[in-house]
Protein backbone atom coordinates (compact mmCIF):
# COMPACT_ATOMS: atom_id res chain seq x y z
CA UNK A 1 0.00 0.00 0.00
CA UNK A 2 1.45 3.33 -1.31
CA UNK A 3 2.74 5.70 1.87
CA UNK A 4 0.63 8.86 2.16
CA UNK A 5 2.49 11.89 2.15
CA UNK A 6 2.01 14.30 4.57
CA UNK A 7 1.03 18.09 3.55
CA UNK A 8 4.40 19.38 4.84
CA UNK A 9 5.89 16.65 2.52
CA UNK A 10 3.96 17.16 -0.37
CA UNK A 11 4.67 21.31 -0.25
CA UNK A 12 8.77 20.62 0.43
CA UNK A 13 8.36 17.95 -2.75
CA UNK A 14 6.70 20.76 -4.79
CA UNK A 15 8.90 23.64 -3.31
CA UNK A 16 12.08 21.20 -4.00
CA UNK A 17 11.10 20.03 -7.73
CA UNK A 18 9.80 24.53 -8.38
CA UNK A 19 13.63 25.64 -6.96
CA UNK A 20 15.28 22.23 -8.98
CA UNK A 21 13.49 23.84 -12.24
CA UNK A 22 13.68 26.98 -11.64
CA UNK A 23 17.08 28.00 -11.87
CA UNK A 24 18.60 31.09 -13.52
CA UNK A 25 21.02 31.17 -16.46
CA UNK A 26 24.09 31.36 -14.18
CA UNK A 27 26.42 33.44 -16.75
CA UNK A 28 24.34 35.67 -17.36
CA UNK A 29 25.04 38.12 -14.07
CA UNK A 30 28.71 37.63 -14.23
CA UNK A 31 30.98 40.45 -14.34
CA UNK A 32 27.95 42.93 -13.31
CA UNK A 33 29.33 45.79 -11.50
CA UNK A 34 27.29 47.49 -8.30
CA UNK A 35 26.22 51.12 -8.98
CA UNK A 36 29.02 53.60 -8.35
CA UNK A 37 31.53 50.74 -8.28
CA UNK A 38 34.86 50.32 -10.17
CA UNK A 39 35.41 46.79 -9.26
CA UNK A 40 33.18 44.01 -10.95
CA UNK A 41 31.04 41.44 -8.63
CA UNK A 42 32.80 37.96 -9.39
CA UNK A 43 30.28 36.24 -9.48
CA UNK A 44 30.83 32.57 -9.44
CA UNK A 45 28.43 30.87 -11.98
CA UNK A 46 26.95 27.46 -10.96
CA UNK A 47 23.84 25.79 -12.36
CA UNK A 48 22.37 25.05 -8.88
CA UNK A 49 23.20 28.15 -7.05
CA UNK A 50 22.76 31.68 -8.56
CA UNK A 51 23.60 33.86 -5.77
CA UNK A 52 27.27 32.93 -4.98
CA UNK A 53 30.18 34.87 -5.21
CA UNK A 54 33.57 36.31 -4.14
CA UNK A 55 33.69 38.88 -1.53
CA UNK A 56 37.16 40.77 -2.52
CA UNK A 57 37.70 43.44 -4.80
CA UNK A 58 36.05 46.35 -2.84
CA UNK A 59 38.17 49.80 -2.39
CA UNK A 60 38.54 49.98 1.64
CA UNK A 61 40.27 53.01 3.32
CA UNK A 62 43.97 53.69 3.34
CA UNK A 63 44.28 52.64 -0.34
CA UNK A 64 43.69 49.44 0.52
CA UNK A 65 41.85 46.49 -1.21
CA UNK A 66 39.92 43.30 -0.32
CA UNK A 67 41.65 41.06 -1.66
CA UNK A 68 40.21 38.38 -4.02
CA UNK A 69 39.57 34.32 -3.51
CA UNK A 70 39.88 34.13 0.27
CA UNK A 71 35.88 34.70 1.31
CA UNK A 72 33.18 33.98 -0.85
CA UNK A 73 29.16 34.55 -0.22
CA UNK A 74 26.30 32.21 -1.47
CA UNK A 75 23.28 31.03 -1.36
CA UNK A 76 22.34 27.00 -0.34
CA UNK A 77 24.56 24.72 -1.82
CA UNK A 78 22.44 21.34 -1.59
CA UNK A 79 20.70 21.47 -5.06
CA UNK A 80 24.59 21.62 -7.18
CA UNK A 81 25.59 19.78 -10.06
CA UNK A 82 28.22 17.53 -10.53
CA UNK A 83 29.72 19.97 -12.75
CA UNK A 84 29.19 22.73 -9.71
CA UNK A 85 30.77 20.82 -7.29
CA UNK A 86 33.94 20.60 -9.26
CA UNK A 87 33.71 24.59 -9.77
CA UNK A 88 33.77 24.97 -6.13
CA UNK A 89 36.54 22.29 -5.70
CA UNK A 90 38.63 24.85 -7.85
CA UNK A 91 38.08 27.62 -5.16
CA UNK A 92 40.25 25.96 -2.66
CA UNK A 93 37.57 26.38 -0.05
CA UNK A 94 38.65 25.01 3.37
CA UNK A 95 35.41 25.53 5.70
CA UNK A 96 31.80 26.32 4.49
CA UNK A 97 29.57 27.71 7.05
CA UNK A 98 25.96 26.81 6.96
CA UNK A 99 23.31 29.69 8.47
CA UNK A 100 20.44 27.85 7.73
CA UNK A 101 18.23 26.16 10.49
CA UNK A 102 16.98 22.22 10.82
CA UNK A 103 13.79 22.67 9.15
CA UNK A 104 15.44 24.79 6.18
CA UNK A 105 17.90 21.27 5.77
CA UNK A 106 14.84 19.18 6.35
CA UNK A 107 13.23 20.73 3.53
CA UNK A 108 16.04 21.60 1.22
CA UNK A 109 18.69 19.16 2.03
CA UNK A 110 22.21 18.97 3.03
CA UNK A 111 25.13 20.88 1.22
CA UNK A 112 26.58 18.75 -2.00
CA UNK A 113 30.55 20.10 -1.12
CA UNK A 114 34.12 18.98 -2.94
CA UNK A 115 35.40 15.88 -1.25
CA UNK A 116 36.88 16.62 2.16
CA UNK A 117 35.00 19.25 3.33
CA UNK A 118 32.16 18.90 5.35
CA UNK A 119 29.63 22.30 6.24
CA UNK A 120 30.34 23.94 9.80
CA UNK A 121 26.34 24.06 11.28
CA UNK A 122 25.81 27.36 12.69
CA UNK A 123 22.62 28.10 12.29
CA UNK A 124 21.02 31.94 12.70
CA UNK A 125 17.02 31.82 13.88
CA UNK A 126 15.00 33.19 10.75
CA UNK A 127 12.20 34.33 13.56
CA UNK A 128 10.39 31.15 11.39
CA UNK A 129 10.50 33.15 8.49
CA UNK A 130 10.80 29.58 6.45
CA UNK A 131 8.60 28.01 8.43
CA UNK A 132 5.51 31.06 7.51
CA UNK A 133 6.33 30.92 4.08
CA UNK A 134 6.07 27.33 3.54
CA UNK A 135 2.72 27.57 5.89
CA UNK A 136 1.27 30.35 3.93
CA UNK A 137 2.13 28.44 -0.01
CA UNK A 138 1.39 24.96 1.71
CA UNK A 139 -2.51 26.22 2.57
CA UNK A 140 -3.10 26.53 -1.31
CA UNK A 141 -5.85 29.24 0.40
CA UNK A 142 -5.67 33.14 -1.29
CA UNK A 143 -7.61 34.58 1.49
CA UNK A 144 -5.05 32.54 3.95
CA UNK A 145 -1.77 33.49 2.31
CA UNK A 146 -3.06 37.20 1.80
CA UNK A 147 -3.95 37.26 5.69
CA UNK A 148 -0.25 36.23 6.45
CA UNK A 149 1.70 37.92 3.40
CA UNK A 150 -0.51 40.70 2.44
CA UNK A 151 -1.09 44.14 3.72
CA UNK A 152 2.74 44.65 4.60
CA UNK A 153 2.71 41.90 6.85
CA UNK A 154 5.41 40.29 5.02
CA UNK A 155 7.75 43.18 4.79
CA UNK A 156 7.03 43.82 8.72
CA UNK A 157 8.31 40.07 9.33
CA UNK A 158 11.05 40.40 7.14
CA UNK A 159 12.33 43.70 9.38
CA UNK A 160 11.38 41.24 12.64
CA UNK A 161 14.15 39.30 11.29
CA UNK A 162 16.89 41.51 11.01
CA UNK A 163 16.18 42.77 14.30
CA UNK A 164 17.09 39.53 15.82
CA UNK A 165 20.08 39.59 13.74
CA UNK A 166 21.72 42.17 16.22
CA UNK A 167 19.39 41.91 19.27
CA UNK A 168 19.54 37.78 19.21
CA UNK A 169 22.22 36.23 21.41
CA UNK A 170 22.69 33.19 20.25
CA UNK A 171 22.27 34.89 16.58
CA UNK A 172 25.46 37.37 17.21
CA UNK A 173 27.79 34.75 18.84
CA UNK A 174 27.02 32.58 15.33
CA UNK A 175 27.90 35.24 13.06
CA UNK A 176 30.90 36.34 15.49
CA UNK A 177 32.26 32.91 15.32
CA UNK A 178 32.06 33.50 11.24
CA UNK A 179 33.94 36.42 11.58
CA UNK A 180 36.86 35.05 13.41
CA UNK A 181 36.74 32.01 11.32
CA UNK A 182 37.45 34.82 8.26
CA UNK A 183 39.68 36.52 10.74
CA UNK A 184 42.46 33.42 11.12
CA UNK A 185 41.55 31.87 8.37
CA UNK A 186 41.19 27.97 7.72
CA UNK A 187 44.91 27.53 7.12
CA UNK A 188 47.42 29.66 5.36
CA UNK A 189 45.71 30.03 1.87
CA UNK A 190 42.72 28.88 2.49
CA UNK A 191 39.32 30.04 1.59
CA UNK A 192 36.09 29.87 3.42
CA UNK A 193 32.33 30.12 2.16
CA UNK A 194 29.01 31.60 4.25
CA UNK A 195 25.73 31.23 3.06
CA UNK A 196 21.99 30.91 3.88
CA UNK A 197 19.19 29.50 1.65
CA UNK A 198 19.07 32.44 0.21
CA UNK A 199 22.20 34.32 0.27
CA UNK A 200 20.63 37.67 1.19
CA UNK A 201 19.77 37.96 4.61
CA UNK A 202 21.92 36.50 6.89
CA UNK A 203 24.26 36.22 4.23
CA UNK A 204 24.19 39.87 3.27
CA UNK A 205 24.08 40.88 7.07
CA UNK A 206 27.42 39.31 7.45
CA UNK A 207 28.89 40.47 4.03
CA UNK A 208 27.57 43.94 5.41
CA UNK A 209 29.21 43.74 8.45
CA UNK A 210 32.70 42.01 7.05
CA UNK A 211 32.75 45.02 4.27
CA UNK A 212 32.40 48.18 7.01
CA UNK A 213 34.82 46.12 9.33
CA UNK A 214 37.84 46.11 6.22
CA UNK A 215 37.04 50.24 5.70
CA UNK A 216 34.99 49.79 2.71
CA UNK A 217 32.52 52.30 2.40
CA UNK A 218 28.86 52.75 3.14
CA UNK A 219 27.73 52.79 -0.41
CA UNK A 220 29.92 49.89 -1.55
CA UNK A 221 29.11 47.70 1.22
CA UNK A 222 25.00 48.59 0.56
CA UNK A 223 25.10 47.64 -3.37
CA UNK A 224 26.86 44.63 -2.29
CA UNK A 225 23.95 44.20 -0.32
CA UNK A 226 21.16 44.57 -2.90
CA UNK A 227 23.07 42.96 -5.09
CA UNK A 228 21.53 39.61 -4.60
CA UNK A 229 18.55 41.17 -6.22
CA UNK A 230 20.25 41.14 -9.21
CA UNK A 231 21.54 37.86 -8.90
CA UNK A 232 18.31 36.14 -7.81
CA UNK A 233 15.83 38.07 -9.97
CA UNK A 234 15.11 35.49 -12.83
CA UNK A 235 15.38 32.35 -10.44
CA UNK A 236 12.45 34.28 -7.78
CA UNK A 237 10.44 35.23 -10.37
CA UNK A 238 10.33 32.09 -12.13
CA UNK A 239 9.40 30.31 -8.81
CA UNK A 240 6.96 32.76 -8.57
CA UNK A 241 5.26 31.78 -11.74
CA UNK A 242 5.71 28.04 -11.26
CA UNK A 243 3.76 28.49 -8.19
CA UNK A 244 1.02 29.97 -9.80
CA UNK A 245 0.70 27.46 -12.69
CA UNK A 246 0.86 24.78 -10.26
CA UNK A 247 -2.05 26.39 -7.94
CA UNK A 248 -0.76 26.92 -5.19
CA UNK A 249 -0.62 30.64 -5.11
CA UNK A 250 -3.06 32.77 -6.85
CA UNK A 251 -1.14 35.69 -5.91
CA UNK A 252 2.69 34.80 -6.08
CA UNK A 253 3.96 38.41 -5.98
CA UNK A 254 2.91 37.88 -2.55
CA UNK A 255 5.97 36.52 -1.48
CA UNK A 256 8.22 39.42 -3.36
CA UNK A 257 9.14 40.90 -0.25
CA UNK A 258 10.30 37.63 1.30
CA UNK A 259 12.40 36.97 -2.04
CA UNK A 260 14.02 40.67 -2.27
CA UNK A 261 16.36 42.43 -0.04
CA UNK A 262 15.60 46.06 0.50
CA UNK A 263 17.31 48.88 2.50
CA UNK A 264 14.83 49.29 4.60
CA UNK A 265 15.62 45.77 6.07
CA UNK A 266 18.85 46.61 6.32
CA UNK A 267 18.36 50.09 8.03
CA UNK A 268 15.90 48.44 10.22
CA UNK A 269 19.08 45.82 11.77
CA UNK A 270 21.78 49.21 11.71
CA UNK A 271 18.81 51.13 13.76
CA UNK A 272 18.81 48.12 16.32
CA UNK A 273 22.59 47.91 16.30
CA UNK A 274 22.18 52.42 17.18
CA UNK A 275 19.80 51.29 19.78
CA UNK A 276 21.52 48.65 21.29
CA UNK A 277 25.08 49.64 21.14
CA UNK A 278 25.39 53.15 19.91
CA UNK A 279 27.61 52.17 16.96
CA UNK A 280 28.35 49.69 14.73
CA UNK A 281 31.73 49.77 16.37
CA UNK A 282 30.19 48.99 19.51
CA UNK A 283 28.03 46.34 18.37
CA UNK A 284 30.97 44.46 16.77
CA UNK A 285 33.47 45.11 20.33
CA UNK A 286 30.69 44.51 22.58
CA UNK A 287 27.77 42.65 20.90
CA UNK A 288 29.98 40.11 18.82
CA UNK A 289 32.41 40.37 21.34
CA UNK A 290 35.59 40.66 19.14
CA UNK A 291 38.52 42.09 20.38
CA UNK A 292 41.25 44.44 18.21
CA UNK A 293 43.76 41.65 17.87
CA UNK A 294 41.07 39.90 15.72
CA UNK A 295 40.16 42.90 13.93
CA UNK A 296 43.56 43.51 12.75
CA UNK A 297 44.06 39.85 11.81
CA UNK A 298 40.76 40.32 9.63
CA UNK A 299 42.27 43.41 7.80
CA UNK A 300 46.07 41.95 7.58
CA UNK A 301 44.31 39.02 6.50
CA UNK A 302 42.11 40.28 3.64
CA UNK A 303 43.14 43.98 2.92
CA UNK A 304 46.35 44.53 0.23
Amino acid sequence: MPRTLSRRSLVGAALTTLAATAVAPAASAAGRRHPDEDTPIRHIPLQGAVNVRDVGGYRAHGDRTVRHGLVYRSDALSKLTDADVTTLAGLGLRQVVDYRVPVELRYDGQDRLPAGLTATSRPVADNGLYAQMMAAIGSKDPAKQEELLGGGRAAAFMRSVYTQFVSDADNRTRFADTLRDTAYGPGASGALLYHCTSGKDRTGWTTYVLLRLLGVGEQSAVADYLASNTFRAAYDATVRDRLKQSGMMANPDLLIPLQEVRTEYLSTALDQVRTDYGSLGRYVSEGLGLDRHTLGALRDRLLD
